[in-house]
């Protein structure tokens, strides 16, 4: 049943993209014969399967969701791939399908109607989640996002996001209120903290460097392979940001808990870029950006079978007072940090 607080429409669903079809599209983009291998692996926005050829390689398609990036912003991220991969930095490009392009496309038809979807495909790479266990792993790991990044700072990418809050941040507010997801019970305390944070976090954005970045830069965005060494894996949300956002993400924890950890990172990576030690003061302000991003990450899947099998209780009451009360602590957090 549709309750009003859970919107007027959907975007972006995969319903009618089906195995098969997608199979199918390799094959013709690519030119290959596939061996009938096919693994889903999990991603929260794309649909990500794996392949493998008759010859053995291992592939794997990404098909993006529908309506989330335009077709440039999609080939500005394999851009920023191709240059990293360029420069010998270990990331994973996109691969070139019979016309050259990285970008490809499939038309299906669903529910009496078609549906277009864009797919690159890359080859598979073998490793272990990346979990640093000394001081060594984290000067690694520093170093690997200071090349990124220096890399990152000499080029551009026009048509992704821009990491700031009176822009990007505002923009995800206004979607949640305005396709009515937030449930009436939250509705005012949510838009009061949000836009009253949003409104003393933007002038610490004033005069920051900005460049491109991985965006989400986690730990589990990151592969420790045998022999090879650290990469960074996926780009899906590359944007144009300050640098200090590729580093807070990698942290254990509270960059205020972590102090040697913090200091570890920021040597590996000033060895291959500078970074301006007082864009950290940007970290809780990013932290709460993100919150509000993901809440309109995932309102934009509500409409897939499967998140509202894994989520049945997105957009309740009680998942609303839950998140609203996160961002109230959060808030307090960055208004304590500012006054100190």
């Amino acid at each position: 049943m549709t309750t009003p607080w859970t919107g007027r429409r959907t975007v972006g669903s995969f319903e009618a993209l089906s195995p098969g079809d997608a199979v199918c599209a390799v094959e013709r983009a690519f030119a290959v014969v596939l061996d009938g291998t096919l693994d889903s692996y999990p991603s929260y926005v794309n649909r990500v399967y794996g392949m493998r050829r008759e010859d053995g390689e291992a592939l794997v398609a990404k098909f993006y969701r529908p309506g989330r990036w335009t077709r440039a912003a999609i080939l500005d991220e394999h851009r920023f791939l191709r240059d990293l991969a360029a420069a010998e930095i270990p990331v994973i490009a996109p691969l070139p399908g019979v016309d050259g392009d990285t970008l490809q496309e499939i038309d299906v038809a669903g529910d009496g109607a078609g549906a277009r979807f864009l797919f690159a495909v890359f080859p598979r790479a073998g490793g272990r989640t990346f979990e640093p266990e000394s001081g060594d792993d984290l000067l690694r790991l520093g170093s690997l996002v200071g090349r990124c990044h220096a890399v990152g700072a000499a080029g551009t990418a026009p048509d992704r996001a821009i990491c700031e809050p009176a822009g990007l941040t505002s923009s995800f507010v206004r979607e949640l209120l305005e396709e009515n997801l937030v449930h009436p019970d939250c509705r005012d305390d949510f838009e009061r903290i949000a836009l009253r944070t949003i409104g003393e976090i933007a002038p610490l954005f004033d005069g920051v460097p900005f460049a491109r970045i991985h965006g989400d830069c986690h730990r589990g965005n990151l592969i420790d392979r045998p022999g090879r060494g650290l990469a960074l894996i996926d780009f899906d949300d590359m944007m144009t940001g300050p640098a200090v956002q590729d580093v807070w993400l990698v942290l254990p924890g509270y960059a205020a808990d972590c102090p040697q950890e913090l200091g570890l990172v920021l040597e590996g990576y000033e060895r291959f870029s500078p970074i301006d030690r007082s864009t950290l003061r940007l970290i809780e302000p990013l932290r709460f950006m993100r919150m509000i991003y993901f809440l309109a990450w995932r309102a934009r899947q509500r409409g897939d079978f499967w998140f509202r099998g894994s989520f049945p209780d997105w957009g309740t009451g009680a998942f609303w007072i839950k998140e609203t009360e996160d961002l109230r602590v959060q808030a307090a957090v960055i208004r304590k940090a500012l006054e100190d």
